[in-house]
């Protein structure tokens, strides 16, 4: 991987390296497109921290998120996709029908498309004091290197979807005991049934449902924590030396200004869900093209956007995948009805 881009116009420049970008990258390349992944973290995304993802097809061991990321770079390079990391994208524009990358170094990349793949970033927990211990016991998200911290000891994950179940299960092979903190009556709502399966199946995991945590104790490192329990109506004070946070996320879109639509909630509109023009069913309201838009171009032509940054999206790792790749036959169909 590299830290500069090597040239000044590719075809396709995809920002963000998760699952859909890299699937993009992959399918793009090996398509004969001249293509750039910009990622300012890690390659992976959020998916990259995911301890152990079990229902990713053909993979019925699981594997781990990073490990899943390392297999998507090295496919990706062997197609001479370049990924530049950590580099940060300030600005897109568009020139002409050109869309401009504009890089936090001032950098400008120009291109044919853009494909918006930025991903989630984790919803932070309200809770006074909690910002000077993240990294000293409190963690957002969760990976292999935490896990070997936590043998023998007494943690707590705070969340109720599929992240949360998904790290219960993996440290519960390392802690002495898992309990899950979870805000709802149940896990069903937002978790598959897999995984509700594992963690009732685990002797160590322990589930407290409408539980939150209030406050969080420690100078250095977190040392306990006081949690509600709405079923008792009481506060209680568990020591401990771990707290790992998987209460949702929201999209890294603010810096985008108004160069699409997004909801209200920041996620990128796309195609079908781009809000309609009254009269007729002339399209999508700023809409300047003869054309209808692709499922996922956005309210920009030529701007695409794919995974979990998309309005609409299904948050699965196969899932980004999946739109990563039909993302590529979109920008195929974009190219081919633009004369160049």
């Amino acid at each position: 991987m590299k830290v500069r881009p090597e040239g000044q116009f590719y075809d396709l420049i995809i920002v963000g390296g998760g699952p859909s970008g890299l699937a993009a990258a992959v399918y793009g390349a090996s398509e004969g497109l001249r293509t750039i992944v910009v990622e300012r973290h890690a390659p992976g995304g959020q998916a990259g921290l995911s301890t152990m993802i079990e229902n990713y097809l053909g993979f019925p061991a699981g594997l781990s998120g990073a490990d899943l990321a390392r297999r998507a770079v090295a496919q990706a390079q062997k197609f001479e996709v370049e990924i530049v990391t950590p580099l940060v994208v300030s600005e897109v524009t568009v020139e002409g029908s050109s869309p401009v990358v504009t890089l936090s170094d001032g950098m400008q990349l120009r291109s044919h498309v853009v494909l918006l793949a930025t991903g989630v970033e984790w919803r932070r927990l309200d809770v006074p004091g909690i910002d000077r211990l993240v990294g000293a016991g409190i963690y957002y998200g969760g990976t292999l290197a935490e896990a070997f911290f936590c043998r023998s000891e007494d943690i707590y994950i705070v969340g109720g979807a599929n992240s949360a179940g998904q790290a219960a299960v993996y440290f519960s092979r390392y802690a002495s005991t898992v309990t899950m903190l979870v805000r709802g009556e149940s896990l069903d709502k937002e978790m598959s049934r897999y995984l509700i399966d594992q963690i009732y199946n685990t002797k160590n995991i322990r589930v407290r449902l409408r539980t939150t945590v209030v406050k969080v104790h420690g100078e250095d490192r977190l040392e306990a924590i006081t949690i509600l329990d709405a079923l008792k109506g009481n506060d209680e004070t568990l020591p401990t030396t771990a707290l790992f946070i998987f209460i949702g996320a929201l999209p890294h879109t603010d810096w985008l200004g108004d160069l699409v639509e997004r909801d209200d909630h920041g996620f990128i509109l796309t195609g079908p869900n781009l809000p309609q023009a009254e009269g007729n069913g002339s399209g999508p309201r700023k809409w300047k093209l003869d054309r209808n838009t692709f499922v996922l171009e956005s309210s920009q032509p030529g701007i695409f956007a794919a995974g979990d940054v998309r309005h609409g999206s299904v948050k699965r790792v196969a899932a980004a995948v999946g739109e990563g790749a039909t993302a590529v036959q979109n920008i195929h169909q974009y190219l081919a009805s633009t004369e160049r």
